[in-house]
């Protein structure tokens, strides 16, 4: 009993019956959402269980859609297929209720049965999404080549196994330092089929010209290439000279980074502009500026910014990550006091977003 409930809390047993349910409805009918709702509670009831069961039925492949009928009239029948007594005993009025064993379990044994084929389907998915996550994985960096005065800290998660948040920081043959972060549209396999595409053009454009234009035109030139309508990408590209600390950088549709001064000063870094890969005339402004020593650069993902909290009233928000960074101190300390704000602020909820973390510092000078 214990190996058969192990990890199980109450938690995740209210979680079955309310907000799973709620998704699993919303999945199985998706298809019939158009439909207007009949008036009357008996009415609607009898309408969204038709709806539901409809919807699970059609999941199905038509062979097993045909287990799963077959299944059901069989338990049909092992309830009304026995044999209905009255007993008549002076006063005693007794009912004897037999029903045939053999439909009823050949239906539990169908149900098993398509339930196991399900469950192995699911496993195979899995395997396939854990080498797609693995594979992801290596595409984002582990460890950051030493940069002399410079410091880094840097993090990822994912609200599925695959996710569509993308980072990378690269010292150039030149001399630079390339730092990018990247949310692409959505989440899960599709959007890390963006984050891949955006990997495999970065690498290029930088053996190419890694100024920020240039790597950025190169970048939504890609995306629009795709001709899908999903395939696009917010993205904060910088180019980071380390002797002088130059930093020019272009924002599209990201949140704006920030820089905390040496002195305590948050400024926010970017320009308005629409994300890559929605129209290929797009013209994205850059901005200049400088890292000085003791100065200290936050890039983030939206999942960061807008995760709701436990209670499902309020984000995170720009301004709480703004406050956080503020008092300073290394990039690791900056990068978990931010987290652990963040773990508090959602609780035990699962992220319903990617989340990407990155902040820079450039070293004071001695005194």
């Amino acid at each position: 009993m214990r190996d058969y409930t192990a990890g199980l809390n109450s938690r995740d047993l209210r979680r079955l019956f309310d907000r799973d349910a709620l998704q699993a409805y919303s999945v199985l009918t998706r298809d019939h959402a158009q439909l207007q709702l009949p008036a009357g509670r008996l009415k609607k009831l009898l309408f969204r269980t038709r709806l539901a069961f409809l919807g699970l039925s059609y999941k199905l492949t038509p062979a097993r859609r045909a287990l799963f009928a077959a299944s059901l009239i069989a338990a049909v029948l092992g309830l009304t297929a026995g044999k209905f007594e009255y007993v008549s005993r002076a006063r005693l009025h007794q009912v004897v209720v037999e029903f045939s064993p053999f439909w009823f379990l050949l239906s539990i044994g169908a149900l098993i049965f398509l339930l196991a084929l399900e469950l192995v389907d699911r496993i195979r998915v899995r395997d396939e999404l854990e080498v797609a996550r693995e594979l992801q994985a290596d595409l984002l960096p582990r460890q950051i080549a030493a940069v002399p005065g410079y410091r880094f800290a840097h993090s990822y998660r994912t609200a599925n196994q695959v996710g569509g948040d993308y980072y990378d920081i690269t010292p150039l043959p030149a001399g630079g330092v390339a730092l990018m972060v990247g949310d692409a549209s959505g989440h899960g396999m599709a959007a890390g089929l963006v984050m891949a595409i955006a990997n495999a053009t970065l690498k290029t454009a930088l053996d190419l010209d890694p100024s920020p234009q240039r790597v950025l035109a190169l970048l939504n030139r890609t995306l629009c290439r795709t001709r899908t309508r999903r395939t696009f990408m917010s993205v904060f590209y910088a180019l980071l000279d380390p002797a002088t600390g130059a930093l020019e950088s272009i924002c599209a549709g990201h949140p704006y980074p920030l820089l905390r001064r040496a002195r305590g000063e948050i400024l926010e870094l970017g320009r308005g502009s629409l994300p890559l890969g929605v129209r290929e005339s797009l013209a994205v402004p850059s901005q200049r500026t400088t890292l000085l020593p003791g100065d200290l650069l936050v890039l983030y993902t939206d999942g960061l910014a807008e995760a709701v909290g436990s209670g499902g009233q309020h984000a995170f928000g720009f301004d709480r990550i703004a406050e956080l960074a503020r008092p300073g101190g290394t990039p690791q300390e900056v990068h978990d006091r931010i987290l652990q704000a963040f773990d508090q602020h959602v609780g035990g909820e699962p992220l319903h977003d990617d989340l990407t973390l990155m902040v820079v510092a450039r070293e004071a000078t001695p005194a």
